[in-house]
């Protein structure tokens, strides 16, 4: 049934949305720009209030997708997860995935070769330990396999484990690989890579001791 437009008011809280009353009742908020059309005494059917809806819950859920990027990078799956939070129907998710990706607000293989670079600065990890935390992000193995292209296992390891040598001056050989090692494998370092590093940080130390 079509239904008379009895008022338009801005919304309170929000100066650029307009509250849409349907014969006396509240039925749906705007956009002020999209209300500008409307007036009151318009008559408005059942198809014209489903498109205004919809047409507003697209621009919202757009909206709110902008707001959660604008904090830091964030990869396709956690936006899904956020918009999925808000209640919004996968369809139209997929809408607004699919637009930011375009305008590349998006783009799950940037964001997975900053969270490398970003762990290689504060918390170095090996490649394993990468590939866990990616694929909780929702990165694809491909994207992962292709931001890991670069990374080299052993550089990373031997970074994350000199500042835990450094504190370790004077111990014993089998200390240090205690120590370190272990520091080294649970940060998903392998066994071959750990080895190495450490027979290089041992070397180093004592060739300092020496001097």
């Amino acid at each position: 049934m079509d239904g008379t437009i009895t008022a338009l008011e801005v919304q309170k809280r929000d100066r650029e949305r307009v509250n849409v009353y349907i014969d006396g009742q509240f039925a749906f908020g705007l956009d002020a720009l999209e209300a500008s059309a409307l007036k009151t005494g318009q008559t408005l059917t059942p198809q014209e209030i489903a498109a205004l809806k919809a047409k507003d819950a697209a621009a919202t859920a757009y909206k709110q997708a902008l707001g959660f990027l604008s904090y830091r990078i964030r990869s396709s799956s956690e936006l899904r997860d956020y918009l999925r939070r808000k209640r919004y129907d996968d369809t139209l998710i997929e809408e607004v995935i699919g637009r930011l990706t375009e305008l590349n607000y998006l783009n799950d293989l940037e964001f997975a070769r900053t969270w490398v670079r970003n762990r290689e600065e504060f918390h170095p990890r090996g490649a394993s330990a990468l590939r866990y935390e990616l694929r909780q992000k929702g990165i694809s193995s491909e994207i992962i396999d292709e931001a890991l292209a670069e990374f080299d296992p052993f550089e990373s390891a031997y970074h994350a484990a000199q500042k835990k040598a450094r504190s370790l001056r004077g111990k014993s050989r089998e200390a240090l690989r205690q120590q370190i090692g272990g520091n080294l494998m649970r940060r998903g370092y392998d066994y071959t890579t750990v080895n190495s590093v450490l027979e290089r940080l041992i070397d180093e130390l004592e060739a300092d001791n020496e001097e």
